[in-house]
């Protein structure tokens, strides 16, 4: 059984991924916990109610759109965390960046607590006097210490590494379930997955790139980079299933491939750079930016020794609030990338850059592929102030500038901020680098970006055609001095009855998941021990018991509405068997009548917090006597100088200044001294006051105190005048029209489920599929593949169309069989009898009184308890019509045995590939070549062919092309390799 539903993203323009894949048994696969730039929780719904359900969770990429919802559902949603999630390491690593920097960035990324939600649970929020739209109360949003360690939770896999995951606590068991995770291009780590389940081969592939790029390899469909192949490589192909992203099945591939996008992105960049104009590329903080800083990066190195050259003139700059720690990860994972990249990076290990057209050279300090030389970081505000204002020439004159900013969306982060400096300058570029879709909904959720792309696309105002270094026309469109409205969103405190209404909230939220979850801990809980705590919380509660917590967990809004009504109250029906632990007094309840958790008494384990090493160290019992003392001493000695950061037992920066009257690091009031690097490492530092020495202390500039605590978000819009130029070049590294329609054919899968894209293309696409796999297979009928195209919350039956029935199988008809191994299989052919089945000797020594018994007693007991752990006792007291539900397969009479062995003939099962027969017959000494489509002629007189259905033909004539008979019998030789290539399976 595999049932699929959408829970976002398909057939919508929301960009948000998430899937839901429903196996045989009751498994959950969660693909992707994607989100969108509206930040609007209610498209978490479906999500939410799924959770209690998930058996494992799998991230595909470290994009917006792929996990962006993740930290939030950690935090927000109880059940999440215990749930195991997989992805590759780079997901992990450039996932943890993206999502710190989206919580820096943006204050909508903590989401709005819905006004029905405050008015049902707060007393005091009636008081306001505020309209719904007025108030914007935030949850609050996981810190970059919780944000850690949600993506520390996460499984790392490697690619082609079969894995089988271990299911949640609250998940039946995966039976054998495999997942696998192969190379999808697109971005560092990008995920196709494969999971095998019983019958069911299942292909997971959303947003794959074909294409080879700089630093990223094609998608593993064909073996990746440098395999060459011709075929899809035997794991992805003829699944039962695909599941494909119809994203971008109408783009053409611009001809030339990556080396004319490359050259139009850079002759952009100079036309710009000519002109003394800034340059703003906006992009993500984690994914495709390192496509982009690594070609602009070689594009300067290359024109460095150049004095014509036009980057001479100008600065490169990448912007975002946690881009180093996403540089330093990039640095560490080079074998995720090309065979080019890595190439390079060995060769200036080895002292030498063997760059093309260019002599051996000493190994000089960060060459390295991502040790930038040219590109500068900046993760302040102050910083991108800065080099707006105060990056300037010898003369005075403003220094031409090309910045890579996040985010993509114009919608939050750096970019905006730039745009709002650069709109009224004609001489100014902004190149997009994504096609963008409209939202249905107008207004704050429309997008800068995607206006900017209905501008470029409308060119309402005119185009200026410049010649590129190639001769191709550069089209970019005028802005015409629109109007252009900003909307900017702060983080402001809470006060006064807002505070009040919101603290009533959270006491009211925490009681309902402690509820909910009795004996674990609550998003919303402030002890530094929830985490651990929760792993130690026994998951041994019985199917029905589940049913329970899951009905439960989908009610949470009516219990908050009967919470608020009560005033903050719960009555002793409420807290159910938590009253022996919530009321003082309490020491008895009744449990006649209950079942699941209410007939357990709550037992609560909290167990010490410990790492791989033992229990964790608490620095400041080691103390040395000297710092003790300080330590005793540092109010009355220092006034509370150092009451804001805590240092005491810590490692030192080795760039950190210790003076002799205080061996503690200096803080804000005494700057460290800088060795002349940022956190690059090969990078000079630019002062405070301009650019005179060409270096920037980002240290020296004193950025934004952000809102700690219970805070809303103060919505304020600017309508700014632009007048700078468009351009577009395609950077999205994705498939288009020609991958999908060459590669879905030859991956031949069974069914087809086409997600991720607008209704127009998904549409289209399904039609293609339908004509290309209709003619592969020749024609309709019963083996026409099925292709859905399913909308959100849509469930769709894809099972695999076979029949199976489970039988057992006596003693000595396992000792006859034989078995042949098939692609990691056991096959074999067998001839018995079938037969019911008898009963067993104790069921026997019971009589049919005791079964009667005992089928009156479970009939009795349906509605009854079940204790946890009592899975073993439920499986022995199954009743007898189910016992002898499942046949037996016996050996076959004397009589029947010779009968049957002349009728039944051998199998030859498996998948010989006519590249690999050819090269089995050239190493016996037999010559073999392709001629034709798909024809191998061998010794010039025999013809192999594969037809659509699997089938071999071999066809001879006897005579070679000289015209002379064979004096060996080329026919059988090559029949003979056949057979060996496949298993054989004897009938009898």
């Amino acid at each position: 059984m595999f049932n699929f539903t959408p829970l976002a993203g398909a057939q919508s323009e929301s960009s948000a991924s998430q899937s839901l894949l429903e196996l045989d048994g009751g498994v959950k696969v969660l693909i992707d916990v994607g989100w969108d730039e509206t930040f609007d929780v209610e498209k978490l719904r479906n999500l939410e109610k799924h959770v209690p359900t998930i058996s494992i969770v799998l991230l595909t990429h470290a994009t917006v759109a792929h996990l962006a919802a993740y930290a939030h559902c950690c935090k927000h949603f109880p059940l999440f965390t215990r749930i195991p999630i997989y992805a590759t390491t780079p997901v992990i690593s450039l996932g943890r960046t993206l999502l710190q920097d989206l919580y820096a960035s943006t204050p909508l990324a903590s989401t709005i607590i819905p006004s029905s939600l405050l008015s049902e649970t707060a007393y005091s929020y009636s008081k306001l006097g505020t309209g719904e739209d007025d108030s914007h109360i935030l949850l609050q949003s996981p810190t970059h210490e919780e944000i850690a360690n949600y993506f520390s939770l996460i499984h790392p896999l490697k690619y082609s590494q079969p894995h089988q995951p271990l299911p949640s606590p609250f998940s039946p068991p995966l039976n054998g379930l495999t997942i696998t995770a192969y190379n999808a291009g697109h971005t560092l780590g990008g995920t196709i997955w494969h999971i095998q389940h019983g019958l069911e081969s299942i292909v997971y592939a959303v947003d794959w790139n074909q294409a080879r790029e700089n630093i990223l390899a094609g998608a593993a469909w064909l073996g990746g980079a440098g395999a060459g192949g011709a075929e899809v490589i035997e794991q992805l192909r003829k699944p039962t299933a695909l599941i494909c992203s119809s994203k971008g099945a109408e783009r053409i591939a611009l001809a030339g491939g990556r080396t004319k996008r490359d050259e139009a992105l850079l002759d952009m960049i100079k036309s710009a750079i000519a002109k003394g104009g800034t340059v703003l590329i906006p992009t993500d903080s984690s994914a495709r930016v390192l496509e982009l800083a690594y070609l602009l990066e070689h594009a300067w190195r290359k024109d460095a020794s150049n004095p014509e050259s036009p980057f001479q003139n100008a600065n490169l700059y990448l912007c975002s609030k946690n881009i180093g720690a996403t540089m330093r990860y990039t640095r560490s994972m080079l074998e995720w990338m090309d065979d080019g990249i890595i190439r390079e990076f060995e060769a200036i290990a080895g002292g030498i850059d063997r760059q093309p057209n260019k002599p051996s050279e000493p190994r000089q300090a960060g060459a390295g592929p991502f040790d930038f030389k040219h590109v500068r970081l900046i993760e302040k505000k102050g910083g991108v102030s800065a080099i707006l204002n105060n990056d300037v020439t010898r003369d005075g004159k403003p220094m031409a500038k090309v910045i890579l900013a996040s985010d993509r969306s114009l919608d939050w982060g750096f970019s905006k901020d730039i745009l709002r400096k650069i709109a009224a300058d004609s001489r100014n570029l902004v190149i997009l680098t994504e096609k963008m879709s409209k939202l249905p909904d107008a207004g704050r959720s429309s997008g800068v970006s995607r206006m900017l792309w209905s501008w470029w696309d409308e060119r309402k105002d005119g185009v200026a055609l410049e010649q590129g270094s190639t001769g191709e026309s550069l089209e970019q469109v005028y802005g015409g001095g629109r109007e252009l409205t900003l909307t900017d969103v702060k983080r402001e405190a809470l006060e006064g009855n807002e505070l009040l209404s919101y603290q009533q909230w959270l006491a009211t939220q925490r009681q309902l998941q402690t509820i909910t979850q009795p004996g674990g801990p609550t998003a919303l809980d402030t002890s530094p021990d929830a985490v651990d705590d929760a792993s130690s919380v026994s998951s041994s509660d019985s199917e029905e018991s589940e049913t329970e917590q899951q009905g439960k967990a989908l009610n949470i809004s009516t219990a908050l509405g009967q919470a608020g009504r009560k005033k903050m109250g719960l009555s002793d029906e409420d807290l159910g068997i938590n009253i022996l632990l919530r009321r003082k007094g309490v020491h008895d309840y009744d449990v006649r009548g209950k079942k699941g958790r209410e007939k357990m008494f709550p037992l609560v384990i909290r167990r010490r917090r410990a790492d791989e090493f033992g229990d964790l160290i608490r620095p400041e019992e080691y103390l040395r006597a000297e710092e003790r003392e300080e330590a005793e001493g540092q109010d009355s000695r220092q006034s509370g100088k150092y009451d804001t950061q805590d240092t005491l037992g810590k490692k030192r920066r080795w760039d950190d200044v210790v003076t002799k009257a205080d061996r503690r690091p200096s803080n804000s009031t005494n700057k460290r001294q800088q060795t002349g690097f940022n956190d690059t490492g090969d990078i000079p530092a630019v002062n405070e006051g301009g650019f005179a020495n060409g270096a920037f202390d980002e240290d020296a500039i004193e950025d934004e105190v952000d809102v700690v605590g219970p805070a809303k978000a103060i919505f304020s819009t600017e309508s700014i005048t632009v007048n700078l130029r468009l351009a577009f070049v395609d950077f999205e590294g994705l498939h288009d029209k020609r991958s999908l329609h060459m590669l879905i054919p030859l991956i031949q899968p069974r069914k087809l489920i086409l997600v991720s894209g607008l209704k127009d293309e998904t549409l289209a696409l399904a039609l293609d599929c339908r004509r290309l796999l209709g003619a592969q297979i020749g024609g309709g009928g019963d083996k026409q593949v099925d292709v859905y195209t399913p909308e959100v919350g849509a469930t769709i039956d894809a099972s695999v169309d076979t029949n199976a029935w489970a039988v057992k199988l006596t003693h000595s008809l396992v000792k006859q069989l034989r078995w042949q191994k098939v692609k990691g299989l056991g096959i074999v052919t067998l001839s018995g009898r079938l037969a019911a089945a008898l009963p067993t000797s104790t069921e026997l020594i019971g009589g049919s009184e005791g079964n009667a018994n005992k089928k009156q007693k479970i009939e009795s007991d349906k509605d009854s308890e079940e204790v946890p752990g009592s899975e073993s006792k439920a499986l022995q007291t199954i009743p007898e019509p189910e016992k002898a539900s499942m046949p037996v397969l016996d050996t076959l009479p004397t009589s029947m045995a010779s009968a049957t062995r002349s009728v039944a003939q051998p199998l030859h099962v498996g998948d010989l590939r006519l590249a690999d027969l050819r090269k089995i017959m050239l190493s016996a000494g037999y010559t073999a070549e392709f001629r034709g489509e798909g024809t191998l002629l061998i010794d010039g007189c025999v013809a192999v062919r594969k037809l659509g259905t699997g089938a071999i033909e071999v066809e001879s004539a006897g005579i070679g092309q000289t015209g002379i008979p064979q004096q060996r019998n080329t026919f059988y030789a090559v029949k003979m390799k056949i057979y060996e290539g496949l298993a054989v399976v004897a009938g009898g």
